[in-house]
């Protein structure tokens, strides 16, 4: 699926207002995020998403998980 700007800003808004959950996950990946972990928290999200018959899970990187700010990342910035 492929979504324009304004439907990913209200997607984003719509996931900050209802916080954190076994199929959201905040986190602001920085430098040190490994690719492991990464690969964890998909696996996970991807489970509880099949085991609560979500239509969608999302982790969403540049959010403080705490405080839910928009902090952005320079996460592997200059990957192609």
């Amino acid at each position: 699926m492929t979504r324009d700007e304004a439907s990913l800003q209200a997607l984003l808004a719509h996931l900050l207002d209802t916080g954190e959950s076994e199929v959201v996950e905040f986190k602001e990946a920085n430098d040190n995020f490994s690719m492991s972990d990464i690969g964890k928290y998909f696996s996970a999200i991807a489970n509880e998403v099949n085991l609560h018959g979500a239509e969608s899970g999302w982790l969403v990187f540049g959010v403080h998980d705490k405080t839910r700010a928009v902090v952005g990342t320079t996460y592997r910035e200059d990957a192609p």
